[in-house]
């Protein structure tokens, strides 16, 4: 069974004040050097039409658009879309529901989702099948999800206990986080093969314990960053030099296992 934690309930409402603390142009730029956009466009099929469902301000609509890919956005928050056609106007975004999705039957190539169905507390059946509806036979679908790493299996018996209180105390669900397993199992009951996974942004748990450490190195859409670099007075050299080595530590393939807050996985549909 996948994790649940409690918090307050993401719904439109929730969705639409998240969005409007953020400035659409720093997450397209933060989203151009982010290792997650590497992943994605090394998995996106080179023609077809692609969806981003869940897509908030559009950073990765905009930024894949720009690189000549065909993708179009939906989200169910009017609010955040209408600021990120305050940005590009020409942004192809639509207010949709993403268990009945305005899409035809098998037109897509791609589906992205970044972080969206682990807030449905019924699970991620519903748009997971609407996904594979839209998909067509070899379409490709890029799901991510709150990954159950290594730090999180050793921390369990705390986090439960955590959660039973804020639970307890009125909390509602927020989201699930889901092992490798659990994520294998709910897509590919759908009719995709996993193909790969991919932890990604290692950083986010060591950015809530250690705020004043935290140096930026990426994140916001994707919540890239590194956690900890050189004192200020260092040259601008010496800390670029402390930050890109321990970005190199936290891709290492041990550390995210242990520490990726989210994991993507790719699949295709049969």
């Amino acid at each position: 069974m996948p994790l649940a934690f409690y918090s307050r309930v993401a719904n439109e409402e929730f969705w639409s004040e998240h969005w409007g603390g953020q400035d659409v142009d720093r997450l397209v730029r933060v989203a151009s050097t982010s290792p997650l956009t590497a992943l994605l466009e090394d998995a996106l099929p080179a023609a077809g039409q692609i969806l981003e469902a869940g897509c908030g301000l559009g950073q990765y609509v905009i930024l894949l658009r720009r690189r000549r890919h065909a993708v179009i956005g939906a989200d169910w928050s009017l609010d955040a879309l209408q600021r990120s056609r305050k940005t590009v106007a020409s942004s192809p975004l639509a207010v949709m529901d993403l268990s009945r999705l305005a899409v035809r039957s098998g037109a897509l190539t791609a589906y992205i989702s970044l972080g969206v169905v682990e807030h449905d507390e019924n699970g991620p059946d519903a748009i997971v099948t609407e996904a594979a509806r839209v998909l067509s036979p070899g379409g490709r679908l890029l799901l991510s999800v709150p990954y159950w790493n290594g730090a999180r299996r050793l921390l369990t018996r705390r986090l439960v206990r955590e959660r039973d209180e804020i639970r307890a105390a009125g909390g509602e669900f927020y989201q699930f986080a889901f092992t490798r397993q659990e994520v294998r199992a709910f897509v590919e009951a759908h009719g995709f093969k996993v193909l790969a996974f991919h932890p990604y942004d290692p950083a986010r748990m060591w950015r809530k314990r250690f705020k004043r450490l935290a140096v930026q190195l990426g994140g916001a859409g994707d919540g890239i960053a590194a956690v900890a670099g050189a004192p200020r007075s260092q040259s601008a050299g010496t800390r670029w030099l402390a930050r890109a080595a321990l970005r190199r530590m936290l891709y290492s393939d041990v550390a995210l296992r242990l520490f990726g807050h989210m994991i993507l996985a790719i699949a295709v549909k049969t």
